[in-house]
This record gives C-alpha cells, sequence and structure tokens, in this order.
C-alpha cells in the first residue's frame, strides 16, 4: 500500500496514477482520511495492490468463519485477475449449505465487502475442499449433454437460475459446439443461461 496527499481526491489519485504509470481507473485505492494543514485540508489516498486484497478478503472469509466457532484454513491463487479462494474447515457441510446456498451467500458477502472498501469490482470465487470444482464439472458435461440433445431436436433448453461462475461455466461448455448458441436471460438471482439451436 502506498499513500498519495493532495488537496482533492482527484489530485491524489491523478499523482498516483502518474506515479504507477497506470490510469486513474486502474487504480484500486480507498481514501483513508483527510488533514488539514497550516492553510488547508489535505486528502489522503492509499492505493493498494493485489496482495493487499487479498489479504483483505482472506481477512474476512476468516473472521466470518471464526465466529461461527468453526476452524479453518484458507489457500489463496489469483489466475487471470479472479481472486480464488479455498476453504478447510472442520465443518465443511455447514458452510456449503443445501445445494451450496451458504457458500453462495459467503462469495457474495466477500465480494461486495471487497469491493466497497477497494471501490472496485473484483471476480472472487470462494470453494470449499473442491466443492465449486466438482459443481463445475457436472454442469459443464450435464450442458454438453443438454446441447446434443438440442442439435438434434433445435429445441430451446432453459437452466433453473444459477449464480454468475456457473452460468458461465455452461457458456464455457457449449462454446464452439456446432449450431448452439448460449444466451444469459432474467435479471439478478432469477438469471438464467439457455442453450438455443441455430442454423
Amino acid at each position: 500500500m502506498k499513500m498519495y496527499l493532495g488537496k482533492t481526491v482527484e489530485e491524489a489519485l491523478e499523482l498516483a496514477a502518474k506515479e504507477q504509470g497506470c490510469d486513474v481507473n486502474e487504480l484500486v485505492y480507498s481514501v483513508s482520511d483527510k488533514k488539514k494543514g497550516l492553510f488547508a485540508k489535505k486528502v489522503i489516498v492509499e492505493v493498494y495492490d493485489y496482495s493487499d486484497i487479498i489479504r483483505f478478503a482472506e481477512d474476512y472469509v476468516l473472521n466470518i468463519v471464526d465466529n461461527l466457532g468453526i476452524e479453518s484454513s484458507l489457500h489463496t491463487t489469483l489466475d487471470d485477475d479472479v481472486i480464488r479462494i479455498t476453504i478447510d474447515s472442520t465443518h465443511n457441510p455447514i458452510l456449503i449449505g443445501k445445494n451450496g446456498k451458504t457458500l453462495q451467500a459467503l462469495n457474495e458477502l466477500v465480494k461486495l465487502a471487497v469491493s466497497n472498501h477497494f471501490h472496485k469490482r473484483f471476480r472472487i470465487l470462494l470453494d470449499i475442499n473442491g466443492y465449486k470444482d466438482n459443481k463445475y464439472s457436472r454442469l459443464r458435461r450435464t450442458a454438453r449433454k443438454l446441447a446434443h440433445d438440442v442439435q438434434k431436436t433445435k429445441t430451446t433448453y432453459t437452466f433453473d437460475p444459477m449464480p454468475a461462475d456457473e452460468r458461465r461455466a455452461v457458456h464455457n461448455a457449449c462454446s464452439g459446439m456446432p449450431n448452439i448458441r448460449t444466451e444469459s436471460i432474467g435479471e439478478g438471482t432469477h438469471r438464467q443461461v439457455q442453450i438455443i439451436y441455430v442454423e
């Protein structure tokens, strides 16, 4: 983390961008304080890198899990700007919940907390003992099987609503298949993927 001082947030950000050799909208930052100098107030902007973001996300996850009275450990990787946090705990089924609902809610909480703190959206994927990876594998197999059915019947198939990371797994599984196109429809938690036949 590096700190930059300016008369305004914009001035401090421009100084940070110039020093870091990037555009202002690429910075990850928080406005930490306002100081009154001898003649005018100054704004302090803290600029972060990915190690700061990962540390914040890990601390947030551990704080939630610790408050539930569950012992856990984390393993985090950064892959194509996706922060992947794998949790291993003494009570994995409790953290996963029915059909992964608890894990999905925890994932959303962490994303919101990180985005609010750093003023930028990040792709964060939580997994517990390989649960998500296994789910993606099953989804990909199912999607390809259904896509073959759509190729034969020429009838659109619509999945039940699912979170963005699972929709992405379906889109990826069907990409490149002849006469097949996928599309997400709906809003918010009701968003679904369709497998569509195209001539």
